[in-house]
């Protein structure tokens, strides 16, 4: 074990106890807060009244402007114009007014008429006699108010016409006063309608005292029908006030550019946004602290409170640990540089390569809780050291960019693949920045096109090489078996596979075959396939030291076996699992490897070399004839264990059917249960009854029926006929 793996076990071995559990995490979110802290600190600019700036200073908030909201408020009720309501009712009482008048003359008249049979003379008397009472008449049927407003000569008029006259009179009186009341009169327009009240009664047919008087009555009842409408103008400038929106400082938007000189309105904007607030806060401190602890706190949930097993747990909370450490410097480093060189070089950041090394190293889950970490923390330190100015955009591309890498890298055949997977993501990253410009609706150059492009493409790219140059260290220093590490392992051209192939081929075959039954077996319960293949094809490497001893490998030799003793023979098969750990550790092979070789048999019977054994010595005990295991732990293990003997057993079986083979699988699973050899192991009765029906459909597959051709003799005799 080399320093780093004893540097790690020591740490593990600290982890046990919760208090060092807890000192983790306060370390990291420490580390976290030095981190953002200069990203929330608040900004003290100086400036000075009617002096150029010093500086773009950009609003770190959301503030209403409210003495520019009153200003447009007022303006708005300015440009309100009065509101004047049409008296519609004036004209009515104008038309009734003049119809009253001339109905009160024709009454008088017909009240006054004088009789046939009077003089000459006397006729003439009683006529001017009558005139005077007939207007007396008249104003006392209208109101003072009537009255005084016409002339004498109108009434004298009206009193001299007869009723036909009158009627005349009345209906075009009445038809002009309606046609011109009808219509808007402002107090400026009341002459004008005057005058066209006249020239409509000019067209009457009647004599020029009555045509006098019609107009002079037509003159009076036009009046001003149109009046300032107080109330109704005070709530359209209510409406249109009210209808201002109010004008605020947006976060993220510039105040004052550098070299622009700090006007009053620009001083007043500054003092609203707190850049001239002398007094000191504490409250982004306070929500950096919090935030920080809410994401802590939940990460350490799940590790307290993880079923993994306590050394993949602690080998989880350090890996995990490592690996958030390392990005977020990198996310620093990268945001420093993007600020000194004025550039939006922050789209160059690998934050996949985070989600890249927990989703080969660990699982799914962590790699997707860890980029939606990273891209929370990066809103904030790429905010461009404007506190309070999250960069939203920046933390969906972090996010996006590591949730396309962990669905790229669940592809079977991107496993081993990073670099190529890294390519894929640098196309993805550059579509996402695009997709972000045209929605912002941002205008740029062609080369500041390509600068993204290439950003992108540098994001992706560089992940993966920092993915596939970390993997040797922390698969080094904890002794984590990933899935390049087994594809690695899996290549023929590997020295022991070849040793395998060259010195046992039988063995070769068995272990291939195995290998098929185990993954397939894995897979359909849920567990590491590849696992189960790389495991089977060394599982039997033991067998290499005295491979003729083992059947597969006698080519019809004759078994040495039939020559030994019992105990001898016991020793060699047994032998083989023991002699494969120790090779298997000698080429520092994975623990789970060594494992799979030593414990495929766990403590199962030697049954034939036992009854043999028995035969010539009744004392025999069966523990002598055990493998000294350890019996299986990992489901992987258990499955290859199984796979092992039913492939041997259904190789030995002459004639095999879907029928026998289902019988075999079933009585070999049945009697490793009995025999207590998953009891160590959490592999389920219903996991055990899925690798069964997989074993069976697999071994189906390969010995399934073929057709009986006739023997050669046969063959040409039918060929003849």
């Amino acid at each position: 074990m080399n320093r780093i793996q004893k540097f790690f076990t020591q740490i593990k071995g600290l982890l046990v106890h919760r208090f060092f559990q807890v000192l983790l995490f306060i370390i990291l979110g420490l580390f976290a807060y030095g981190l953002m802290f200069s990203n929330v600190k608040p900004e003290r600019v100086q400036v000075e009244l009617f002096k150029p700036a010093e500086q773009t200073i950009r609003s770190t908030k959301t503030v209403e402007d409210t003495y520019k909201t009153e200003q447009e408020k007022e303006e708005i009720s300015k440009q309100v114009a009065d509101v004047y309501s049409l008296k519609k009712e004036y004209a009515k009482n104008k038309v009734d007014l003049i119809s009253s008048i001339f109905d009160s003359a024709i009454e008088v008249n017909k009240e006054t008429d004088p009789a046939e049979d009077h003089k000459e003379d006397e006729d003439k008397k009683e006529t001017v006699k009558t005139d005077a009472q007939k207007v007396s008449i008249l104003k006392e049927k209208l109101t003072d108010e009537v009255n005084k407003n016409i002339e004498e000569s109108v009434f004298l008029a009206l009193v001299q016409a007869d009723e036909d006259e009158l009627k005349i009179a009345k209906d075009s009186t009445i038809t002009a006063v309606n046609n011109v009341m009808s219509s808007r009169i402002a107090a400026s327009d009341v002459e004008n309608a005057k005058k066209k009240v006249v020239e409509e009664l000019g067209y009457m047919s009647i004599s020029g005292d009555m045509k006098k008087a019609s107009t002079s009555l037509a003159r009076t009842a036009i009046i001003q029908n149109v009046f300032f409408d107080k109330d109704k103008t005070e709530e359209q400038r209510r409406k249109a006030v009210e209808s201002v929106e109010p004008i605020r400082i947006l976060q993220g938007q510039i105040i004052v550019e550098e070299n622009q000189l700090v006007d009053r309105d620009v001083y007043r904007q500054l003092e609203l946004a707190g850049f001239l607030n002398t007094e000191s806060t504490i409250y982004p401190y306070i929500g950096l602290l919090l935030f920080i602890f809410l994401t802590f706190a939940a990460f350490y949930y799940y590790f307290y409170y993880s079923v993994s097993k306590k050394d993949n747990k602690y080998n989880q909370l350090l890996i995990f640990s490592l690996v958030f450490i390392l990005s977020m410097a990198t996310m620093k480093t990268v945001s420093i540089l993007a600020d000194l060189k004025n550039s939006n070089l922050e789209y160059i950041f690998p934050g996949a390569m985070a989600a890249m090394l927990i989703k080969i190293l660990l699982n799914d889950r962590l790699a997707v809780a860890m980029i939606i970490l990273l891209g929370s923390y990066g809103t904030i330190i790429f905010n461009g050291d404007t506190p309070g100015n999250l960069d939203f955009s920046m933390g969906l591309y972090i996010i996006f960019g590591g949730l396309t890498a962990i669905i790229i890298l669940s592809r079977p055949n991107f496993k081993s693949k990073v670099l190529v997977a890294g390519l894929l993501l640098s196309l993805i990253n550059m579509a996402f920045v695009f997709s972000l410009i045209f929605i912002m609706d941002s205008h740029y150059t062609r080369m500041e096109y390509l600068y993204y492009a290439s950003a992108a493409i540098g994001s992706g790219v560089g992940a993966a090489v920092l993915t596939m140059g970390l993997l040797p260290f922390f698969e080094a220093g904890f002794g984590i078996l990933s899935s390049i590490k087994l594809i690695e392992l899996a290549n023929p051209n590997h020295p022991l596979l070849r040793k395998i192939l060259i010195e046992a081929p039988g063995t070769y075959h068995h272990s291939v075959m195995v290998a098929n039954l185990a993954e397939s077996a894995c897979e359909a319960i849920g567990s590491n396939g590849l696992l189960a293949r790389v495991g089977s094809y060394y599982h039997d490497i033991g067998k290499t030291k005295r491979p003729h001893f083992f059947i597969e490998n006698q080519m019809s030799e004759e078994n040495p076996h039939d020559r030994l003793q019992p105990e001898t023979s016991r020793d060699i098969i047994i032998a083989h699992a023991v002699d494969g750990g120790e090779m298997l550790r000698s080429h520092k092979f994975p623990k789970e490897i060594v494992d799979i070789a030593e414990q495929h048999h766990g403590t199962t019977l030697l049954k034939f070399f036992y009854h043999k054994a028995k035969k010539q010595d009744e004392s025999t005990l069966e523990a002598a004839y055990r493998y000294p295991g350890p019996r299986a732990i990992m489901k992987e293990v258990a499955v290859i264990g199984i796979a092992d003997s039913v492939e041997a057993a259904v190789r030995s079986m002459k004639h095999p059917t879907p029928e026998k083979i289902e019988e075999l699988v079933s009585f070999i699973i049945q009697d490793r249960i009995s025999d207590g050899q998953f009891d160590e192991c959490d592999i389920t009765m219903r996991e055990l009854s899925i690798v069964k029906h997989s074993l069976c459909e697999s071994l189906n597959g390969i010995f399934h029926s073929r057709i009986e051709y006739p023997e050669p003799d046969k063959l040409g005799q039918k060929v003849k006929e």
